[in-house]
């Protein structure tokens, strides 16, 4: 294991609200270690920000480019940022 953590915010856009979308993105995180939270936007997308060892991060990432089996998902943004020492995954 990696003392090393990294911090990712993802944005995903297509049919990703109403489908399992955030809790599916919970259940991955915490499968791999990852801290952080996802949460519901306005315009009809799913932000979510991730914290852990950098190759646990890139498979909840890589898990986001499609979502769940009932997801649509069209693209996704991700942005690199300082992480915070966030524990555990919540949903907003």
């Amino acid at each position: 294991m990696s003392d090393e953590v990294i911090r990712r915010r993802v944005k995903v856009y297509g049919r990703v609200q109403g489908v399992f979308f955030r809790d599916s993105t919970r259940e991955r995180a915490n499968a791999h270690g990852v801290s952080g939270w996802a949460r519901n936007m306005r315009d009809g997308s799913v932000e979510a920000v991730l914290e852990g060892e950098p190759d646990a991060v890139e498979r909840v990432v890589r898990f986001l480019h499609t979502g769940p089996s009932h997801a649509d998902v069209d693209r996704i943004d991700v942005d690199d940022e300082e992480p915070e020492g966030l524990t555990g995954f919540s949903i907003r």
